[in-house]
C-alpha cells in the first residue's frame, strides 16, 4: 500500500495537515541540526561548510546554511530536477529556525566531550524523526538530495554511495579548510544519522520508497481545481 501520496480525490484540508506535517518536520530537522552544531564535538559536512563560510565571510551560519541551499536548488532546477514544496521549505526555513534558535541561545555550547557526545545523538535522532515527517509529507527531497539526484543521472557509471561520498566529503573538507570543526562528532554524524533514521522508520512503520512525491506545479494545479470545485459548490 502506498502511503502519503495524493490523487484526484484529494481534499483540501489534506494538503493542509500535510503542509502542516511538512513544517514541523522541517522544524524538527531544524532543531536537531542546531543541536548538533551546539554539541562541539565535530560537525556534519553540510554545517562544517555552512560554518566555514560563516567564519568566512562573518554572516550567521543559518543564513549562510539557506543561501547555499537557495543555490543548489537552482542548480537543481537548471538540471531539470523535480522540485516539490518539501524543496523549497527545507531551503528557506531550516537556516531560518536555526538563526532564531541560535539568536535566541536555547542551548548552551557544551564544554565535555560526554555532554557534546550525548547532545550530538539526542541531535541525530531529532533529526531522524524531523526526516519521518518531512518525508512522509510527499513533498520532494531537500535541494542537496535533489543535486546528488541529478549527479546521479548525469554520471550513471557512477555508485550513489560514492556520488554521495563525493558531496559530502567535498562539503567536509572544504569546512574543514575555512576552520569548521571536525572532530568525532562528525564521525558520529556521518555514521549514526542512518542507524537513528533506520530505526525511527521501523518504530514507524514507514517505507520511503512507497512515498510518491508531488512536484510543486502539480500541487498547484490540484489545489486550484480544488478550490474551483469548492468555490462552484
Amino acid at each position: 500500500m502506498e502511503r502519503k501520496s495524493y490523487s484526484p480525490k484529494s481534499r483540501l484540508s489534506d494538503y493542509g495537515a500535510k503542509t502542516a506535517e511538512l513544517v514541523f518536520g522541517l522544524f524538527l530537522f531544524s532543531v536537531g541540526s542546531y543541536l548538533t552544531v551546539q554539541a562541539n564535538v565535530g560537525l556534519s559536512p553540510w554545517w562544517a561548510f555552512d560554518i566555514g563560510l560563516s567564519q568566512l565571510t562573518g554572516i550567521d551560519y543559518g543564513v549562510v546554511h539557506n543561501a547555499v541551499a537557495i543555490l543548489i536548488l537552482v542548480i537543481d532546477i537548471l538540471a531539470g530536477e523535480k522540485i516539490g514544496w518539501g524543496t523549497v521549505g527545507d531551503a528557506l526555513l531550516i537556516g531560518a529556525f536555526v538563526s532564531l534558535f541560535d539568536h535566541l541561545a536555547l542551548v548552551p555550547l557544551m564544554q565535555s566531550l560526554p555532554a557534546g557526545i550525548a547532545c550530538m545523538v539526542l541531535g541525530l535522532l531529532v533529526i531522524a524523526v524531523g526526516s519521518f515527517f518531512y518525508m512522509d509529507a510527499a513533498y520532494g527531497c531537500g535541494p542537496r538530495d535533489a543535486l546528488m539526484v541529478a549527479l546521479c543521472r548525469k554520471l550513471p557509471r557512477l555508485p550513489v554511495g560514492l556520488v554521495r561520498i563525493l558531496l559530502e566529503g567535498s562539503a567536509l573538507l572544504i569546512g574543514w579548510l575555512l576552520g569548521a570543526k571536525v572532530g568525532i562528532g562528525t564521525v558520529i554524524s556521518v555514521f549514526g544519522v542512518g542507524v537513528l533514521l533506520e530505526l525511527v522508520f521501523r518504530v514507524t512503520r514507514f517505507e520511503p520508497t512507497r512515498v510518491r512525491n508531488e512536484n510543486v506545479v502539480d500541487t498547484c494545479r490540484n489545489v486550484a481545481r480544488l478550490l474551483r470545485e469548492k468555490n462552484a459548490g
